[in-house]
């Protein structure tokens, strides 16, 4: 862990519903500029975790910190404007928009979004656009989606999907990244790209947190995984070491 302010703090959460705990005391720093993966069985409280920390359930108890700043509860929304960006398991892509459109929606701090910069600030706005349609152009082409831009996003095949998904994300200018299954349902060799290029985030700046059940593709990724089990992060290591814990052992196998 590098020194500093970490790019993302959970502080003791817990969560429960109707009396059930789902996260009982979880907590867990990441630094900037890193990988890491969240590994852990079914029921471990994976799935919660991630709805905490992308702003869309508020914890019982507890905080969610990005950069310093207590984030918890706020919604998905200011979440993200504050700098976490998550995708999901099921690519939630505006199917019937061409791509190129779909990245534009994310761009944030647009002047056309407001009234008075639709209406009175045209040319500085058309400029802008053209601008982030080049950055858009940009990053499709980094992430293997060159030539894409008119295609409407539910014309694409399941693993160009998840790679849009990425460079969605990146369109939005994110200081931690929230990925759900990403190599879900994807083909092999789609999987491996998908893998580089997260690896290669860390150097943009940019904090990569993965939610994981593909060990393969954890490891392609990342050597710090933290393993979750009954709502808390139990055990952090690499891969090996993880897996070799007798505690994360005992929670795969009911123990």
């Amino acid at each position: 862990m590098t020194e500093g302010v970490a790019a993302l703090e959970v502080r003791d959460v817990h969560f429960a519903y109707s009396g059930v705990k789902a996260l009982a005391g979880c907590s867990f720093s990441i630094a900037e500029r890193s990988a890491t993966a969240i590994i852990g069985p079914n029921g471990a409280g994976k799935s919660t975790l991630i709805e905490v920390i992308a702003g869309g359930l508020a914890p019982l108890a507890g905080s969610v910190v990005i950069g310093g700043t207590d984030v918890s509860g706020l919604g998905r929304l200011r979440v993200a404007r504050r700098g976490l960006v998550r995708s999901f398991q099921i690519s939630r892509q505006l199917v019937r928009l061409p791509v190129i459109e779909n990245m534009l929606l994310v761009a944030p701090k647009q002047s056309g979004e407001s009234i008075f910069g639709a209406l009175f600030g045209r040319r500085r706005w058309r400029a802008e656009e053209e601008a982030l349609r080049a950055r858009a152009r940009e990053l499709l082409e980094s992430v293997g989606l060159t030539g894409t831009d008119a295609m409407l996003a539910g014309t694409l095949s399941g693993g160009q999907r998840r790679l849009l998904d990425i460079a969605l994300a990146l369109m939005a200018e994110p200081k931690v990244l929230l990925l759900d299954e990403p190599s879900a349902g994807v083909a092999p060799h789609m999987t491996a790209r998908i893998a580089e290029l997260l690896t290669g985030l860390p150097a943009m700046g940019i904090a990569v947190v993965v939610v994981s059940h593909d060990m393969e593709f954890v490891a392609a990724m990342t050597d710090d995984v933290i393993a979750i089990a009954r709502g808390q992060a139990i055990c952090r290591g690499s891969l090996d070491e993880v897996k070799s814990s007798p505690e994360v052992l005992a929670s795969y196998l009911g123990g």
